[in-house]
């Protein structure tokens, strides 16, 4: 898949997740900046990535992409949109040749000639056949990410798969593994790899000796698939923040109307777009736990410091590199503005004062637990036998203020005045919601 057609996809899956199938055909189009055209090629190409990854259709044929994920939400446990992956930057000729490049060398070691043999003679008449260059490329590939190894000894090199740890342990062993895998993908970020890692063990148990399948102990449910979506752009970003390399890419804010533009070649066809050329020097990337999202912390020439949310960012390139000492100035100084964080905001530091209410009877103090546990670094400076103060410095109140909430009546913010008289009005406004409809109810 082109990477521009892997950008429209994540944008495409993300608001079919987010509206739940609900929006038409042409509002789906016009909120994402395309053509109803291209919404019903999309929704093919997803049906065919779907059915060649997962090896099923859905029960009805004629069953739209859409209302597959508003009603089979809960029919699996696994993140239904991680196909999208298993798919990426592989073309049908590619998938192909490498599925044939890996069945010949499970069974014995290969040099890239007989390899290119088992090529020529097992793919479909209607693919070209590939050149020697083409498949010592494969073999680069797959030996970079760890499938195969190149076995000692002199030219010409011999490849063999690189599958001695799953041979090497028992059925008992491979369970165990298997939910420890399970565990960590479920409950650690980023989580993709250790989903594909997981399907692949997965697989493994299912074709054990005594024919057992796998069975899962554990049973999650995802809810934000754009951590999932977004992790096609983190390594990535990883890659550039390593090789201190500045990144171009096309950025869509969270209110923008559109969150997706087409990459137009010919300048007949040329139109403006509410995205924005971005060139910046990417400096971190953080993760929020509360909502589920991936924040990118860059440098930008013009305006200092700048923010980005993961789902905004489309077309993304690597650009030119600049030196060491650069870029650890650059990183120092987003360390110095953010030492107070509670997230990413760079605003002026507040000095937070909350009031937290212990349980009545209960021990342990779940209550305090989870100040020492999610609090970072504020401390509790007060405490009796009704309650405890609990003090942090941190930048802005907007960050900490759905922590605090999310206490309930447990929680009475006491500093600064700001923070306590927003908090009061989203709870006036939380109890007009349950306010009776009629007086005498």
């Amino acid at each position: 898949m082109a990477k521009e057609s892997f950008d429209k996809e994540i944008q495409f899956l993300r608001m079919l997740v987010l509206t739940s199938g609900a929006y038409s055909r042409q509002q789906f189009a016009d909120r994402l900046g395309i053509s109803v055209h291209t919404f019903d090629k999309t929704i093919r190409k997803l049906k065919e990535i779907v059915g060649a990854v997962q090896q099923q259709q859905p029960e009805e044929q004629g069953r739209e992409l859409a209302e597959t994920i508003r009603f089979q939400y809960y029919d699996s446990a696994d993140p239904m949109l991680l196909f999208l992956f298993r798919a990426k930057s592989l073309k049908e000729s590619e998938s192909q040749r490498i599925s044939l490049l890996l069945a010949a060398l499970h069974g014995q070691p290969l040099t890239a000639m007989e390899l290119l043999d088992v090529c020529c003679g097992g793919l479909a008449d209607d693919l070209p056949f590939p050149d020697e260059k083409t498949i010592r490329s494969d073999l680069k590939y797959l030996e970079e990410v760890g499938v195969i190894r190149r076995e000692p000894g002199a030219r010409p090199f011999r490849y063999r798969m690189q599958n001695d740890l799953v041979q090497q342990l028992s059925d008992d062993e491979l369970m165990d593994l298997f939910d420890f895998v399970d565990v960590m993908a479920n409950t650690r970020v980023p989580s993709v790899q250790g989903y594909l890692l997981r399907d692949g063990l997965k697989k493994i148990l299912a074709r054990s000796h005594d024919g057992r399948d796998a069975v899962e102990p554990f049973l999650y449910k995802y809810h934000y698939y754009s951590r999932i979506l977004d992790e096609a752009h983190l390594f990535t970003l990883l890659h550039a923040i390593g090789n201190r390399r500045r990144v171009r890419f096309l950025y869509f804010s969270p209110k923008s109307e559109k969150s997706y533009a087409s990459r137009n070649t010919n300048p007949l066809f040329e139109r403006d777009t509410e995205g924005r050329q971005e060139r910046t020097l990417p400096l971190k990337v953080v993760y929020d736990h509360q909502y589920g999202r991936w924040y990118l912390l860059a440098h930008n020439r013009r305006e200092g410091t700048r923010k980005y949310r993961l789902e905004g960012i489309t077309q993304f390139e690597e650009d030119d590199q600049v030196t060491e000492d650069f870029f650890q100035g650059k990183r120092e100084e987003l360390d110095h503005k953010t030492a107070h964080s509670w997230l990413i905001d760079t605003g002026a530091p507040a000095a937070v004062r909350v009031r937290f209410y212990n349980p009545e009877a209960s021990q342990p103090n779940f209550i305090k637990e989870r100040v020492l546990l999610q609090g970072q670094w504020g401390s509790i400076t007060d405490e009796d036998e009704q309650s405890f103060i609990y003090e942090i410095l941190v930048n802005g109140i907007t960050e900490i203020k759905p922590w605090l909430r999310s206490f309930g009546s447990s929680c009475e913010v006491l500093a600064p005045n700001q923070l306590r008289r927003e908090m009061i009005a989203e709870w006036k406004e939380i109890a007009a919601y349950y306010e009776p409809v009629r007086e005498d109810l």
